[in-house]
């Protein structure tokens, strides 16, 4: 999949952008706080229907501004020409569209264009909630696998409605319509843990490969996927734990309590990693998952790089560009605040490539 042009209007603190972008690797330079990561959110928006780091999309429109606009025309890996169209107005829906069509459902889109990013804010996966770890899995999982993705839908809404009707007089508890949530949290429940189990299991050699090449160590590291579901039966965990979950006013099993547990030489990585082993476990995780859904999709993802050479040593940048520079791996999108952190990595695409500058919300492109 390639981004051919994209036009962006309000978005962050970018106020227009017109760029016609190379196929291979597109760099953004420029100091903190100019604009490369808002550039690097537009893109990801147009993947996913929602920016990277902010959830409440009224907050992505530039400040007094009241309309936002994100326009990406794009090449399928079989040649076919997509374009997809993202507005936003304050206080009224967002508009999704392909080729000029509005989506019924938002979920219709995912997996159209699959990408992935790699940010400092990555880190949440290491030291954050096990939300983030489970958000990793829902992103990953659903941009290849349309059923989990529906499935997760069903359990969500099934999740909420329980936890409103646990949270009711206890006497004026409907047990027939708490079974019936009860049937869907199972019937959902199960198909996303089997298929998290998988993801997993099939995920972390690829990871182990990646984060030895990058560390050029010998450190042991790992993924462990931790279900309650995985030790008993969710019909009769539900059953057994209803007066509990009556008491509480919400549900405390199921597989919105997963975990991902993310391993150094046996010991949790929060507790034990440096920040360059913690940038190093997240970077190849994520440069694995690019893998996994190369193998698993039907197009080659696109990559965002925001700003990972900071806090890696000369070695491990240097097996970062080895990698991205290989053939498995398409149209790339990466950010620094110095062009000669790209020049390893741009002296192996000859002239295809282009080098924007970032100024306060303004994109130029830079003479090469």
């Amino acid at each position: 999949m390639i981004l051919e042009e994209l036009s962006i209007l309000n978005y962050k603190n970018i106020e227009q952008a017109e760029l016609r972008l190379s196929p291979r690797i597109n760099c953004f330079v420029g100091n903190n706080g100019m604009g490369k990561t808002n550039l690097l959110d537009a893109i990801y928006y147009l993947s996913f229907c929602r920016s990277y780091t902010n959830p409440v999309d009224s907050q992505v429109i530039r400040h007094d501004a009241d309309v936002c606009m994100i326009q990406g025309k794009y090449v399928t890996d079989d040649d076919t020409r997509i374009e997809i169209y993202s507005g936003l107005r304050r206080r009224q829906k967002k508009q999704f569209k392909r080729d000029k069509k509005a989506y019924e459902k938002l979920t219709d889109h995912y997996g159209l264009i699959p990408l992935v990013m790699i940010s400092p804010a990555d880190n949440e996966l290491i030291v954050g909630t096990s939300e983030e770890r489970r958000k990793f899995m829902d992103m990953a999982i659903s941009q290849y696998d349309k059923e989990y993705l529906r499935a997760l839908v069903q359990y969500n809404k099934a999740l909420q409605q329980r936890n409103v009707l646990l949270k009711s007089e206890e006497g004026n508890l409907d047990v027939d319509l708490l079974e019936l949530w009860d049937e869907q949290l199972v019937a959902s429940g199960n198909l996303i843990h089997q298929k998290r189990k998988a993801f997993v299991e099939e995920l972390v050699p690829i990871f182990n490969e990646f984060y030895s090449r990058v560390s050029r160590s010998n450190e042991s590291v790992s993924l462990a996927y931790s279900s309650q579901l995985s030790s008993a039966d969710f019909g009769k965990r539900l059953i057994q734990n209803r007066q509990r979950d009556i008491l509480l006013g919400h549900t405390t099993v199921g597989i919105h309590r997963d975990e991902l547990e993310m391993l150094l030489e046996g010991y949790p990585m929060k507790k034990v990693g440096s920040q360059g082993q913690n940038k190093t476990f997240f970077v190849s995780l994520k440069l694995a998952l690019f893998q996994f859904l190369l193998k698993r999709g039907h197009a080659v993802p696109i990559l965002l790089l925001d700003d990972i050479f900071d806090r890696l040593d000369a070695h491990r940048v240097g097996e970062i560009v080895k990698l991205v520079s290989g053939p498995s791996f398409g149209q790339i999108f990466i950010s620094d605040t110095n062009r000669e952190s790209f020049d390893k990595l741009l002296e192996r695409y000859h002239d295809n490539y282009r080098v924007y500058s970032v100024v306060e919300g303004a994109v130029t492109q830079m003479s090469e």
